[in-house]
């Protein structure tokens, strides 16, 4: 066991043996920090949590009461093999949230990146990959193997199919069930997901520039009305286009899926 001598541990938590605790870490009452966790300086658990399996958390993120991080996959498949889980820095782990660590057949890692934000009871399934700046609202739930790019924000009540890829930043509103990969800048809604255009706010919001927007709306067009499949129009467009926003999204078209595509309603 390692413990930094400027963290504080209420005398009812428990520490396991084998545990590195970084510096000004702070562990609230009832907390349960297992053999095999490491948490960076900063990290703050408050009552009633738990992080264990082999799993890291980064500096300064808050793991808020009963909120259960590093345990098991929920896969009948797994069968106790040494599987990890990595929070980045700065995260918001609210109350009842729950973060499972991989499994062997997918990696054997599921991986959170910094400044995201996992609101009430919010779920990350077994050997996701999670971007940077992430939120995802109350009860929503990510399966196994999804990978979340950057900049994503997903709704309350909604839920992500396994192996689905929803691109940098997208937005999925509340109560919607993803089976499909989500286009970068894409918007989702409708209780069965449908791609029904592109997330404006959030491009207004990152201050992208207005002939960038401009391009993005006529790709979305082409995406939607031009000749030949999905993928083909993609494919076009990405011989045509030079700004770096549509090429992102016909990069991400032409990429591996697993799961094929959201299209344009």
């Amino acid at each position: 066991m390692s413990i930094d001598a400027s963290a504080r541990i209420h005398p009812s938590a428990v520490v396991e043996d084998g545990a590195v605790i970084g510096a000004d870490c702070q562990i609230g009452p009832f907390s349960l920090v297992g053999g095999q966790v490491r948490l960076a300086a900063g990290v703050v658990l408050k009552s009633h949590a738990v992080v264990t399996g082999q799993t890291e958390i980064g500096e300064e993120t808050v793991v808020f009461p009963f909120a259960v991080v590093g345990e098991i996959p929920q896969d009948l498949k797994y069968k106790g093999e040494a599987t990890r889980l990595i929070v980045g820095a700065r995260c918001r782990i609210r109350e009842g949230a729950t973060l499972n660590t991989g499994t062997e057949g997918g990696g054997g890692l599921t991986r959170v990146g910094d400044d995201c934000l996992m609101m009430t009871g919010a779920h990350v399934g077994h050997d996701a990959q999670v971007g940077n700046r992430v939120i995802m609202a109350n009860q929503a739930a990510l399966a196994g193997h999804c990978v979340i790019e950057d900049d994503v924000i997903i709704g309350g009540l909604s839920g992500i199919h396994q192996w689905v890829r929803v691109g940098r930043g997208a937005i999925i509103g509340a109560v919607t069930m993803v089976t499909n990969d989500v286009i970068p800048f894409g918007l989702v809604q409708a209780p069965r997901g449908e791609l029904d255009g592109l997330n404006l706010v959030g491009l207004k919001r990152k201050g992208v520039a207005r002939e960038d927007i401009t391009a993005l709306r006529a790709a979305y067009q082409m995406l939607a009305q031009g000749e030949g499949a999905f993928v083909e129009r993609a494919r076009r467009l990405g011989e045509e286009t030079q700004s770096p926003y549509v090429r992102e999204i016909v990069d991400f078209i032409l990429g591996q899926s697993d799961r094929s595509f959201l299209t344009p309603s």
